[in-house]
C-alpha cells in the first residue's frame, strides 16, 4: 500500500490565485511589502522584501501633523493618497505618485489665513443641499459639521477614484485624483437625524469596495451602525439587523444609533462580513441583512480593530483591550486573538508580544494583512510601535518602537 502524498491547495489556472480568490505571493521572491503609516505626529514608510526580516524606515512625512489614513490604489500602488490634519490648520488631501518618495495636494496647495498662519484649503468637503442636523451628545439636534477625514478608500479599478469617510458622518468621492471632492448625499437621508456621536466623535471610519458587485459599498459610522449600497451611493439602507446595543438602544430592533467599531470582508466572499462592535464580534453571511455573535471565547467584551487572513476567509484577527473606559490590554498582556473557525473559537497569539506591563491601544485602523505566503499581519499601538508577523500571526516582532502614537496601518504587497 502506497502512501499519498499531502497536496498544497492548487492555484486557479492561469490566475496565480488560491481557492480564497486573493492572490498568494511566496514570501521568498522579489516581492516587496511597504506598510503606510499614520501616526499623530507624521507618516512613516517602511519597507522589506519578501522575507519580512528588516525593514526600511522613511520619514515622518507631513512631521507634527496627524496623519489619520494613508492607502494606495489597487490599480497603481505608487499612487497613495493621505489625510492630513489638524485641528489648527485644518484638512488637506494629500498625493503621491512615485510611493510616497513625493507627495502634492492635488487640490492646490494651503493658502496662508489672515492672520497669516496656514490653513489646509486644498481640499474642501462640503456637505450636499440642506446641511440637516443629528443628535447631539444632550439628545439636542445638532447641525452637521466637517471636521476630518478619517478614512480613505481608492476604487478598484481606477487610480483617480477615490472615496472618504468623514466626520461628521458622511461618504465623499473624488474622481480626479483627489482635485475635488462631492458628498454622496444620500447616506445622511438614511435616517441621519438619529445618528449621535460617541465617546470618539461620529466618523464614516471603515468603507468597503465590494470586489464582485461594482454598485456595491458598505460603510460603518460611529456611532450610527453599519450601512450598504446597491447602486453606487445613491441610496443606503441600515444592515444592523441582530446587533444588541442594551446599554444606549433599549430598543432592541433600532435600525440605527449602534457603536459600529470596524467591519472586514474578504474579497472572495464578499457577501460575508466580520465587525468588531463596542461589545461583540459579529458576522453576517448575506451582505448585512442578519448579523449573528460570534465573540465566542475572547478574553474581554471590547476591542477596536478587526481584519481577515488574506488567504483564508475563515480565518480572523481581533486585538482584546479591557474595557470601553480602559484602552489597554487586560492584565497587561499584548495579545491578538485568531479565529480559525469564522469566530466562536478563538486562541490568543502572543510569541513576540509584551505580556507584562503594556498599557497601550490598537485604534480600528491600525491591523492589515499582506498578501504573500505566508500570510503577514501588522498592527500599530498607541504607544508608537508596529508590529509585523511574517507567518499569520504564530510570532511577532517589533518592526518599529518609537513612532508617535499610531492612527492607521496598511500593507502594500508589491510585485
Amino acid at each position: 500500500m502506497t502512501k499519498k502524498k499531502r497536496v498544497r491547495p492548487k492555484k486557479k489556472p492561469g490566475t496565480g490565485r488560491t481557492p480564497s480568490g486573493r492572490k498568494a505571493r511566496r514570501g521568498t521572491g522579489p516581492n516587496r511589502v511597504r506598510l503606510l503609516v499614520g501616526t499623530k505626529k507624521g507618516a512613516f514608510i517602511l519597507t522589506s522584501d519578501g522575507k519580512r526580516k528588516e525593514w526600511q524606515i522613511n520619514g515622518p512625512h507631513f512631521a507634527g501633523w496627524e496623519m489619520y489614513h494613508l492607502k494606495g490604489s489597487p490599480v497603481d500602488p505608487n499612487r497613495i493618497y493621505a489625510s492630513q490634519t489638524s485641528g489648527w490648520f485644518g484638512q488637506i488631501i494629500q498625493r503621491s505618485n512615485d510611493g510616497g518618495k513625493t507627495w502634492e495636494a492635488p487640490g492646490g496647495e494651503p493658502t496662508p489665513s489672515p492672520d497669516g498662519m496656514p490653513k489646509g484649503e486644498s481640499n474642501k468637503f462640503v456637505y450636499e443641499g440642506a446641511i440637516g442636523k443629528h443628535l447631539w451628545y444632550d439628545g439636542t439636534q445638532h447641525p452637521w459639521e466637517f471636521k476630518r477625514v478619517w478614512h480613505l478608500e481608492p476604487s478598484l479599478t481606477d487610480s483617480d477614484t477615490a472615496y472618504a469617510g468623514v466626520e461628521d458622518a458622511a461618504i465623499f468621492k473624488a474622481t480626479n485624483g483627489g482635485k475635488t471632492w462631492h458628498e454622496l448625499p444620500g447616506l445622511r437621508s438614511a435616517k441621519g437625524h438619529l445618528w449621535q456621536p460617541g465617546a470618539g466623535g461620529m466618523a464614516v471610519h471603515t468603507i468597503l469596495l465590494d470586489p464582485k458587485n461594482a454598485n456595491r459599498i458598505f460603510i460603518a459610522i460611529s456611532s450610527a451602525g453599519a450601512f450598504r449600497t446597491d447602486d453606487g451611493g445613491k441610496n443606503w439602507t441600515p444592515i444592523n439587523r441582530g446587533l444588541k446595543s442594551q446599554y444606549g438602544l433599549p430598543d432592541p430592533d433600532a435600525e440605527v444609533g449602534h457603536c459600529v467599531h470596524r467591519i472586514a470582508m474578504h474579497p472572495s466572499r464578499p457577501d460575508v462580513l466580520f465587525m468588531q462592535k463596542h461589545w461583540d464580534v459579529l458576522r453576517t453571511n448575506n451582505a448585512g441583512e442578519q448579523w449573528s455573535e460570534v465573540s465566542g471565547n475572547l478574553a474581554t467584551d471590547f476591542r477596536f480593530p478587526i481584519d481577515v487572513h488574506a488567504h483564508v476567509p475563515e480565518t480572523i484577527f481581533v486585538v482584546p483591550i479591557k474595557s470601553d473606559s480602559e484602552h489597554f490590554p487586560p492584565d497587561g498582556k499584548l495579545r491578538v486573538y485568531r479565529s480559525r473557525t469564522g469566530g466562536n473559537e478563538w486562541e490568543a497569539l502572543t510569541k513576540g508580544l509584551p505580556q507584562r506591563d503594556c498599557y497601550v491601544n490598537v485604534l480600528r485602523d491600525a491591523m492589515s494583512v499582506d498578501s504573500l505566503d505566508p500570510c503577514g499581519l501588522y498592527f500599530g499601538t498607541t504607544g508608537g510601535q508596529v508590529y509585523g508577523s511574517r507567518d499569520g500571526g504564530n510570532t511577532w516582532n517589533a518592526i518599529a518602537r518609537d513612532f508617535p502614537a499610531v492612527l492607521s496601518v496598511e500593507a502594500q504587497t508589491l510585485s
